[in-house]
């Protein structure tokens, strides 16, 4: 059955990529091949692809961490999924394809209430996002929670994840359109990220008083002014940094007896398997039962994945980019 990827055979620019015919063959032991329906394209995708991120694939690479699609054929001993199911679909790259063979083992379905595109931008933010708040963070109900970021699509699965759990969310966007992104989402509040008087708004947005969690998927010169609106016991929980890596006065913990908290899940499903796998049953189970619903900017073909690369590596979308195969 022939289909086709996108493929690099260097790290580099997007455009520096090349949709070719690609075959996968058929699954082996273990295996499931799936027709992908709808492909997630994220910022850490295009690092990747530019050979910038702390993890270097082998080339030739075909990008792509995360999609949803329709098992094609299974391999032998895989018992619990058949052709015609729904599944997400996740990997270190291959994922910008029209087809591919996956493990089955950590393979789910997708919920009846999702469509393959929100299933295809769900299970890394949202899993992300409940690994932060209810596990590193220690997030308790009635707690404030301060998302950096808020229109990116972890930062957007922070604000559903947050008001699940019971937070007071304030959302920080740099503009209208994902200022109003946020508030759908379900942030109770939103504040104006870059602007001047951007502490006072966080605190006006807490009543006046100091938050307790910081959501934190940006870095750059974001980092240092939420820590410090940071109160006792506060949590700041560093996710990534798409404005670069920021630097933290070591005293400013100590004054405010608050931590700097890192989440990085790929470690957690390592070094604590079943922990993790628990999680993630539950962010599923929670996905079936309509919780979560993530906000898609920008649908492309597949064709134009360097446009669609290039959208989710500027940050400028207010919600996730997605390739829909035809």
């Amino acid at each position: 059955m022939s289909a086709r990827a996108v493929i690099g055979r260097a790290f580099g620019p997007p455009e520096s990529f090349a949709l070719e015919a690609f075959d996968p063959g058929s699954p082996g032991e273990g295996q499931v091949r799936v027709a992908i329906r709808a492909t997630g394209v994220s910022y850490v995708d295009v690092l990747t692809a530019m050979g910038h991120y702390q993890f270097k694939p082998p080339l030739p690479f075909i990008p792509g961490s995360e999609a949803a699609g329709v098992v094609e054929g299974v391999g032998p001993g895989v018992t619990h999924l058949v052709p015609g199911d729904r599944v997400f679909c996740g990997g270190l790259g291959g994922l910008f394809a029209e087809a591919n063979l996956f493990d089955a083992a950590n393979m789910a379905k997708v919920p009846d209430v999702m469509g393959f595109e929100q299933a295809a931008v769900f299970a890394v933010n949202y899993q992300t996002a409940y690994y932060a708040l209810a596990d590193r963070g220690r997030a308790k109900p009635g707690e404030t929670l301060l998302v950096l970021g808020a229109a990116g699509g972890t930062g957007y699965a922070a604000i559903q994840v947050g008001r699940h759990l019971g937070l007071h969310v304030i959302a920080s966007a740099s503009s209208a359109e994902k200022q109003a992104a946020a508030l759908a989402g379900g942030a109770h509040a939103v504040v104006t990220t870059g602007a001047q008087d951007w502490r006072d708004q966080v605190m006006a947005a807490n009543h006046g008083k100091p938050i307790d969690l910081v959501f934190d998927p940006v870095g750059g010169e974001a980092s240092e002014p939420a820590f410090r609106n940071l109160g006792y016991d506060g949590r700041h929980l560093v996710i990534g940094f798409t404005a670069g890596i920021a630097a933290l006065r070591m005293n400013l913990p100590l004054l405010k007896s608050a931590s700097l908290v890192g989440v990085q899940m790929r470690d957690h499903a390592l070094r604590r398997p079943e922990e993790a796998a628990a999680m993630r049953r539950k962010v599923m189970q929670l996905a079936g039962e309509g919780a979560f619903s993530p906000a898609i900017a920008e649908r492309y073909p597949l064709e134009d994945y360097a446009t669609a690369m290039n959208a989710a590596f500027s940050g400028k979308p207010a919600g996730r980019v997605v390739l829909v195969m035809g």
